[in-house]
């Protein structure tokens, strides 16, 4: 079995027994808390300079998404053209970190954002449900990253993680990482809707990270439940204090359910307050979201000239 856990923790993923332990010995969630400091973090205020600033860098961070069934070259395309230039009237928009496609649509998007920063990235592994056999997810992780993927997000097994399988999500989780080799950044996805404790989330969050996650991500936004405040600060608190365990930085990624840049704003509010300003920065966090970036550019267009354009000022996506 391939060992990927960080020196410090090394031992923990030695058995199933020893990741069990582990897991359940880490600290219970105190959710009444945790949803109050959430609560409490999104009532900040935040002056019309900083604002502006937070809107760049929250379009900086969105991985702006199509992953339906009906997806085409052309409108791939149009969405690698809109991530590269996200507001043409206006060349001082930053570019959006990644589009997110699946794997059949990765070079159609890599063409689209070709001498752009704009990274690729691809679900993979069964997504959204996670249910295929290792050696199917395997080959659907390499065709992405053949296809020049920068990033791959996949889902975690839900229910062998629920039936306590730990070893298994982590074998899962560690073979996917090999099959991203050195060129893809991995995203592990947990489905935080489904796992149904606070418990559960942070245990997850251990899990993905021992394994070798690159980012940790919430949701697939295809459940009733996605991001949430309460959900993100937890998982912001588990990167923080595997960070200072092991001197390994990983990043987050909530996703599904952030439509505006209230929104957007509150989460990186949570981002400075818990993490800390090391996660500022598409690097470390990002959003996964479809219409949140043509609000933030209707609020960034609000800021520069006074005047609100409405939804006719975006494209439609």
């Amino acid at each position: 079995m391939p060992t990927t856990a960080p020196h410090a923790l090394a031992d923990v993923t030695a058995s199933g027994s020893t990741l069990r332990r582990f897991l359940h010995g880490l600290p219970g969630v105190d959710a009444v808390g945790l949803e109050a400091r959430a609560a409490s973090l999104g009532t900040r205020s935040i002056k019309t300079t900083a604002k502006a600033y937070a809107i760049d860098l929250a379009i900086s961070m969105v991985d702006l998404t199509t992953l339906e069934g009906a997806d085409t070259p052309g409108k791939v395309r149009a969405l690698g053209a809109k991530a590269v230039h996200p507001d043409p009237t206006d060349r001082t928009t930053p570019a959006t970190a990644a589009v997110c496609v699946y794997p059949d649509m990765v070079a159609t998007a890599k063409e689209a954002v070709a001498g752009s920063t704009v990274k690729v990235a691809s679900v993979a592994t069964a997504f959204p449900a996670g249910r295929a056999a290792l050696s199917v997810k395997l080959a659907d992780v390499r065709e992405a990253v053949a296809a020049g993927a920068d990033e791959i997000d996949m889902v975690i097994d839900r229910g062998a993680f629920l039936a306590g399988n730990y070893l298994k999500v982590y074998d899962e989780i560690t073979a996917v990482k090999e099959a991203c080799g050195a060129s893809a950044r991995l995203k592990v996805i947990f489905e935080t809707g489904e796992l149904s404790t606070y418990d559960n989330i942070r245990r997850a969050s251990w899990l993905g990270m021992l394994a070798g996650a690159d980012f940790i991500k919430t949701s697939t936004g295809k459940v009733a439940v996605n991001a949430t405040p309460a959900n993100t600060l937890l998982m912001l608190e588990a990167v923080r204090d595997f960070r200072a365990q092991t001197g390994v930085q990983v990043g987050v990624k909530p996703a599904g359910g952030i439509r505006t840049s209230k929104d957007a704003i509150k989460f990186l509010v949570l981002v400075n307050e818990t993490a800390g300003e090391d996660w500022l920065d598409n690097h470390w966090f990002r959003f996964g979201a479809s219409s949140l970036l043509n609000d933030l550019l209707m609020q960034r267009q609000k800021l520069a000239t006074g005047r609100y354009s409405g939804p006719d000022y975006v494209t439609v996506d």
